[in-house]
């Protein structure tokens, strides 16, 4: 079996660790003496290869070797293709909407910023416990992952592994915030794809396929869950993407709009490969005969690993903590400035935001060691993004100057309302209506209830925010005929003339914009 000793893996894991760590706290301690400002963001500050890095580094944790060659082995080359686009594609989004936010709210460095200037105070607390409940669940995911990575690779007890983790990059960030975590980035980015690299050319050369279990798989075929996910991917994928603040601090940090696009084209082609790369792990495991056609397509690409040589299972796991370290610091360090920015408004002591989010992690390691799925994790807060999104970004085109926060808020709570209703109606059963709010049963059960919770939570979402625009305007009539003043709900906005009123390509002009709070009702 290619494993490595128990002497030469706790050699690999802490050496790795020790590296960073050191790394890490040099810089932080260089950099000890930077404003409260900068230690939260890097606004306007980093060019495109940096920030490629940085994406490259943020969108893929350890989590990568289990998920994407589980949907090969069940969805073949179909799911493969659909879930690597489906996530490489979506973050050129930032490239899109970036530039338009920034220029609305130059000062902000989180979308919740310019929710709270579009729709008021209510509307952005909204966002910002979506957001740091979506980041909570990335860092459990995270954690989950590595322990198992290491369990499956070494044999080793993962929990020791996740302690240091959480150490080493509980200490460089707290030291240094965003700038240590972007730089920590561009340095584990570039490991990670010199690493993935031998790494593929290794499988390659060493694993010996059998021709004749290819056509037997049946994973050169389409199949109902592939073309499911053809629409579920993107929207989970897309929308939730909205809700990782990491994202937004590395793209408000470009220097410019040019340097933002090709940063992110860059890392979206590099990640399109790298995700197809791994996903196809799990293919190879099914043709090489390492994989059992009833086992577990999570552990394909351990399977497959322990048919090579130990110093490749030596480089896999150096990837591995490279991978998980680089997502988890880019997380917390979101969380601290999403925190500071969302719930405190800057202005508490920033050591007592360092404090709990050390005191965040407690909770968090024993969520992780407890995570029956990576997968299901990633899922809850998926549901949440495609209820809550579409509404929240209607308010983005000048031509919905009239939507409100309420709706924003109605519209997100009444998209999950809307999956528990469709999931009692198609299962017959209210708990398992509730079951499907969780997705307890997975992507990958053959029946049609996650592909139509997917549809559920943004259509309903949208039929709830524009339900609740017709009562908003009900009461405001009401009230202003009560009380002898002119309607004026539907008018526009000062600084917005109707004839200006239009789509998106009206906000890529420049855009004058003042620290306004926006009106919730």
């Amino acid at each position: 079996m290619g494993q490595p000793s128990f002497e030469a893996s706790n050699a690999i894991i802490y050496v790795t660790y020790s590296a960073f760590l050191l790394l890490g706290t040099g810089l932080a301690w260089k950099m000890r003496n930077q404003p409260k400002s900068e230690f939260l963001a890097g606004n306007r500050t980093q060019t495109a290869f940096p920030l490629a890095l940085n994406f490259i580094a943020a969108a893929m944790g350890s989590g990568i070797l289990f998920s994407y060659p589980q949907l090969a082995t069940l969805a073949g080359v179909q799911g493969v293709v659909v879930y690597a686009i489906a996530s490489a594609c979506p973050l050129l989004i930032f490239a899109v909407l970036a530039p338009i936010i920034r220029r609305k709210c130059p000062e902000g460095f989180v979308l919740t910023e310019w929710t709270r200037q579009r729709y008021g105070i209510v509307t952005a607390l909204y966002l910002g416990a979506l957001t740091l409940l979506t980041l909570f669940l990335y860092m459990v995911a995270e954690l989950s992952a590595i322990g198992q990575v290491v369990q499956a690779l070494t044999g080793l007890d993962g929990l020791p592994v996740v302690i240091v983790e959480c150490v080493v990059t509980t200490i460089y960030t707290s030291l240094g915030g965003f700038k240590i975590s972007f730089i920590t980035d561009n340095v584990q980015g570039a490991m990670i794809c010199c690493l993935i690299l031998i790494a593929t050319i290794t499988i390659g050369a060493k694993t010996e396929i059998k021709p004749e279990l290819i056509g037997d798989s049946g994973l050169l075929n389409s199949s109902l869950v592939g073309w499911q996910l053809v629409y579920i991917l993107p929207v989970a994928i897309l929308t939730n993407d909205f809700f990782l603040a990491n994202y937004w601090l590395r793209a408000f940090a470009s220097k410019t709009d040019k340097d933002l696009w090709v940063g992110v084209s860059v890392a979206m082609v590099v990640i399109l490969v790298v995700l197809t790369l791994v996903g196809c792990t799990g293919l190879i495991a099914v043709w090489s005969g390492t994989f059992p056609p009833d086992g577990d397509g999570s552990v394909a690409f351990f399977l497959l690993l322990e048919q090579l040589p130990n110093w490749v299972v030596g480089i896999v796991l150096v990837m591995s903590v490279c991978l998980s370290t680089a997502a988890f610091d880019s997380l917390q360090s979101a969380m601290v400035s999403s925190a500071s920015n969302d719930v405190f408004r800057n202005r508490l002591n920033i050591w007592w935001i360092r404090g709990a989010v050390v005191l965040v992690i407690f909770p968090v390691v024993v969520l992780a060691l407890k995570a029956p799925s990576i997968l299901q994790i990633y899922l809850i807060s998926d549901l949440l993004s495609a209820a809550t999104i579409p509404v929240l970004m209607l308010g983005l085109s000048e031509r919905f100057y009239w939507w409100r926060g309420f709706e924003v808020l109605v519209g997100g709570l009444g998209g999950i309302l809307t999956v528990f209703i469709f999931g009692t109606i198609y299962y017959g059963d209210a708990q398992l209506g509730a079951e499907l709010i969780l997705l307890e049963q997975g992507l990958y059960t053959g029946d049609w209830g996650a592909f139509g919770a997917f549809i559920a939570a943004p259509v309903g979402g949208l039929l709830w925010g524009f339900g609740a625009l017709a009562l908003r305007l009900t009461v405001l009539y009401i009230q202003s005929k009560m009380r002898g003043t002119r309607f004026d709900a539907l008018d526009p906005p000062p600084d917005v003339p109707p004839e200006d009123a239009g789509t998106f390509a009206d906000l890529s002009e420049d855009t004058i914009t003042t620290k306004v709070t926006g009106k919730f009702f």
